[in-house]
């Protein structure tokens, strides 16, 4: 999905004159509801693909419009439907609320496949970690891997977030601009207290570029991968991953899923919920019924 959306952040100009005026104050209204940056730019861009797509003035757009465009989102570009439901988001948040237009009601997508979370194991976390220089880089992929936060929120993570004494951190502005707690783990608190002591350049970000400007998401994402490589782990290893890997571990340590929940950030439960179908070491436990049939009685 990430790379759809990377192929499709380059549009033409062909909006008619009417419709960039109404682009603009789109935005505008977006800014103001308070979606984030990223929600903002994506709900733009496919907003203005669609009506770079129809040419035609807002008020003689119709459902068949809309059809049209998602069926050419579908077999030209190829998008997953995961993408195509976003698209269908942005199209709805355009027309219901900000024009009170009601017409896309009942259009439908099919719901994206449900996938099983990849984790890392516990052996490949290790070997992740050391196949890591001592520092920033180190630092935030255990932190991302100890409190399951997104890899947005550890790079807008400041100094003043953290609350040592405590063992506790404040994530702000999380996803749907919700702040919520997390917890440090103690082995990382004395790691980064000497990391924030020798830093040169002073930053208000705990992980910051040598201008005291915070790490990019991307950034952080391919020091990942090339960690990821260099310890001879095979399996795509991306930030998520890392958080997907603390919530898998979390319960198979029986750690209360409420309690992951909240430390993940999830507004549902039934979000939370599909890490209960990859805990493997749980699983490994059973005895077959088959092994236990013929066993003999003490």
């Amino acid at each position: 999905m990430v790379e759809e959306q990377k192929e499709l952040g380059t549009t033409s100009n062909s909006l008619i004159q009417e419709n960039q005026e109404i682009l603009k104050k789109f935005k505008q209204e977006l800014i103001v509801t308070g979606y984030s940056q990223r929600t903002t730019l994506m709900y733009e861009l496919y907003t203005k693909m669609f009506l770079e797509f129809t040419r035609k003035p807002t008020a003689q757009i119709k459902r068949d419009d809309i059809i049209a465009f998602l069926a050419a989102m579908k077999e030209g570009k190829k998008l997953s439907n995961a993408t195509l439901a976003l698209i269908l988001s942005s199209l709805k948040f355009f027309f219901h609320t900000f024009l009170h237009l009601k017409i896309i009601e009942d259009i439908k997508i099919p719901k994206k496949a449900k996938k099983l979370p990849v984790v890392l194991t516990k052996e490949e976390l290790k070997a992740l970690f050391k196949a890591t220089k001592h520092g920033r880089n180190r630092l935030i992929m255990q932190f991302l891997y100890s409190t399951g936060c997104r890899v947005s929120e550890a790079s807008k993570l400041k100094v003043d977030d953290l609350e040592f004494d405590e063992g506790i951190a404040r994530v702000k502005g999380g996803k749907g601009n919700k702040d919520r707690i997390i917890v440090l783990s103690k082995e990382w608190i004395s790691d980064v207290k000497k990391y924030l002591k020798k830093k040169k350049i002073k930053s208000e970000f705990v992980f910051s570029k040598k201008n005291g400007k915070p790490i990019s998401s991307d950034t952080t994402e391919r020091l990942i991968k090339e960690a990821a490589q260099k310890a001879g782990i095979t399996k795509d290893v991306t930030p998520h991953k890392l958080r997907h890997s603390f919530a898998t571990h979390l319960l198979e340590s029986g750690e209360n899923i409420r309690k992951i929940q909240e430390l993940l950030g999830h507004s549902n439960l039934s979000t939370t919920q599909i890490y209960t179908k990859v805990t493997t070491e749980e699983l490994k436990k059973v005895v077959s019924p088959l092994d236990s049939l013929n066993k003999k009685k003490n």
